[in-house]
This record gives C-alpha cells, sequence and structure tokens, in this order.
C-alpha cells in the first residue's frame, strides 16, 4: 500500500502532467511562443507557495523538458517561480508578499533578479552596483548583466552594495519597477542556445526607489539571499536534467540494433541518475541540504553528456534538429556557473580529510 505522502506525489505528478498537456495542447510550438498561456493553464502558481513547493517546480522543470526538449523554456519558467518561492516568499514583509505574490503567479508581473555585472560575474568581491539611502528613498547607480527573463520583467530584484564595514561590502537587495527614472534595458548579443529564455543587461543611473522597496535583510542579502539561491536552483535543476536525459533517449531509441549496447549504457546511467535527482530538492523543502548528492550528480550529468554526444556521432544518420539543440543547450547550461560548483566539491573533499583527522 502507498504511504499517504507516496499518494500525495503520484497526485502531484498526475496535476503537473495534466497542466503541462492542457498548455501544450493549446500553444504547440513553445520554441517560439515562450511562455504564453502558462498563467491560463495553471502554471505560474506551481510551486509558489506550500510545503513542497521546490520538489512541485522540480517536478514541472522535469516533465517540460522531457515534453519539450527546451531546456530554455524549463529555465525561464523555473526562474520565475523560484525567484517568487525564495526571494519574495522567504525575505518578503507581509505586504510585499501579499502584494506582489498574487500578482507574479497569476502572470500579471514578471520578477528578474540582477546580480551579475559586466565583466565581474558575480563575485561579491568585485561588485560594484551601489545603493545610496537618502531619508525615505534609496538612489542606486551601476550596471547589471545576464538578467534572466530580463527583457519581459516588469520588476527586478537588484543586488547592490549599501556600505562598507572594516574592508567588506555590505550588501541590500531592492525591488525596481521596469518603469523607474534611470533603469534602462540594454540588449545582450543573441545567445545561440537556451531558446526561447531570455537575457538583458539593466542600467541604473541614480534610479530612485522609495525605502520600502528593499526585500530581505540590510547588510547580509548577499550571504542570506544570492549565495543560497545557488544551491536552490541547482538542486530544483537536478531533476530538470532527467527530464531532458529523457527527452534524449526518447530520442534516440530510433536507432540501429548496433547502438543498444551504448543505448543500454546510456539508460542505465540515467537510471542511476534518476534514482538520485530528487534528494537534493527534498532535503531543500525539509530545510536542509545534500551537498554531497548534488555534486555528484552534476559530475554525472558531465558524464552522460559526453556519452550522448559519442552515442551520436557513432550511431546516429541524418541530423536532428530537436536532439542537436537539446544536446547544445545542455552543454551551455552545464558549463554555467563552474567555479561556485568547484567550491561546493572542495568543501566535500576538505570535510572528508577532517573526518579522517
Amino acid at each position: 500500500m502507498l504511504s499517504a505522502e507516496s499518494g500525495d506525489v503520484m497526485g502531484e505528478a498526475e496535476d503537473i502532467d495534466a497542466r503541462v498537456a492542457g498548455w501544450l495542447a493549446d500553444w504547440p510550438a513553445p520554441s517560439r511562443t515562450g511562455l504564453a498561456g502558462m498563467a491560463e493553464a495553471g502554471l505560474l502558481s506551481v510551486g509558489v507557495e506550500g510545503p513542497r513547493g521546490y520538489s512541485t517546480i522540480a517536478r514541472t522543470k522535469e516533465t517540460l523538458n522531457a515534453r519539450t526538449g527546451l531546456l530554455g523554456l524549463s529555465g525561464a519558467w523555473g526562474a520565475r517561480q523560484m525567484a517568487a518561492r525564495f526571494f519574495v516568499g522567504g525575505f518578503g514583509t507581509a505586504e510585499q508578499r501579499g502584494t506582489l505574490l498574487p500578482r507574479l503567479t497569476s502572470g500579471a508581473e514578471i520578477l528578474a533578479v540582477a546580480i551579475s555585472e559586466p565583466g565581474i560575474g558575480a563575485h561579491p568581491k568585485h561588485l560594484a552596483t551601489r545603493a545610496v539611502a537618502e531619508g525615505d528613498r534609496v538612489r542606486i547607480t551601476g550596471e547589471k548583466t545576464w538578467v534572466s527573463n530580463g527583457p519581459e520583467a516588469s520588476v527586478f530584484l537588484v543586488f547592490a552594495v549599501t556600505s562598507d564595514v572594516g574592508g567588506r561590502k555590505q550588501f541590500g537587495a531592492f525591488l525596481v519597477p521596469r518603469d523607474a527614472p534611470g533603469l534602462i534595458l540594454k540588449e545582450m548579443a543573441a545567445l545561440h542556445a537556451l531558446r526561447p529564455a531570455g537575457h538583458c543587461g539593466v542600467s541604473l543611473m541614480e534610479c530612485v526607489v522609495p525605502a520600502s522597496a528593499r526585500l530581505g535583510p540590510d547588510g547580509t542579502a548577499f550571504a542570506a539571499m544570492a549565495m543560497p539561491f545557488r544551491d536552490v536552483e541547482d538542486a530544483v535543476g537536478a531533476p530538470g536534467l532527467l527530464g531532458i536525459f529523457h527527452f534524449l533517449l526518447a530520442r534516440l531509441a530510433n536507432g540501429a540494433t548496433a547502438a543498444d549496447e551504448s543505448l543500454g549504457g546510456l539508460a542505465a546511467l540515467v537510471a542511476v541518475f534518476g534514482h538520485a535527482a530528487y534528494a537534493p530538492v527534498h532535503a531543500l523543502d525539509a530545510g536542509s541540504d545534500d551537498a554531497a548528492t548534488l555534486a555528484g550528480l552534476r559530475l554525472l550529468a558531465v558524464e552522460l553528456l559526453a556519452r550522448f554526444h559519442a552515442h551520436r556521432q557513432a550511431f546516429l544518420g541524418p541530423a536532428d534538429a530537436a536532439l542537436e539543440r537539446a544536446l547544445a543547450d545542455l552543454e551551455v547550461m552545464l558549463s554555467v556557473a563552474r567555479g561556485p560548483r568547484a567550491i561546493r566539491q572542495a568543501r566535500l573533499g576538505a570535510a572528508l580529510r577532517a573526518s579522517r583527522g
């Protein structure tokens, strides 16, 4: 007999499958139409609230990837859901949550997170965007880049330096409307992968917002919000990778019998990946983490990508555009934020040495 929790998970999976299927029936070409119609399909409310929210977002990412093969689509959708749950739901005041969350889940507002800066990335030591308090206002000046969902966003969560204490930068995060005076969107060179996800730069030229626009703590916003969000993205993203692996297996299943051994090896490794894929996100929903499994999943994903490429080159004949696109997207996705992930892996090694010492 299934436990109550297992039954809930199965019911949740069936509900997600039905929502995604209904959405795709109405919007069958998401590579062109992006997230259009998702609000009407009930997909923008998924995971924003509730005790298993991150797991629900993760399961939806898996389903979207398995059904469409579009990592950029699930990435753009997931970024919206995670930003709403983690930043607004986790750090917003009662007024901010009550005002913004219903508008985010209805599609009336789109929140984009602006952390990285040109030529710097997201390293807090080098970030230069400044926010200066002026009574009941805050004046923000700086440049942001690679803002996911930025071209469509109606409000930006901007991380900025608020002071320096003992030579260390202190950070705040501020909700800045798209139409705020001094905020200018900047086009970026087209990224020939992860479509239909969009990115842009954001220029803030003495952009003034009310002091009430601050979201989360003053001074420690980067450590409390920006840094943990990378782990949230990775934990939620692991089941999404599982979905794209299943998409790739389905595309490869029509090959010649000579490919059976290689295909079987891929299927076996994907099965192993699948058994572990939800452990980190379940831990996240429980208020803990599973750093070792998360690091292991990333290593296995890199190995699987190499094997998928090798299989494609050895056994497939005519070009398969959907397969090639998915492999290219996966290559880009696994190349992002290698530095923070290497640090996570090094910490695991250091902890192991310490435990033996």
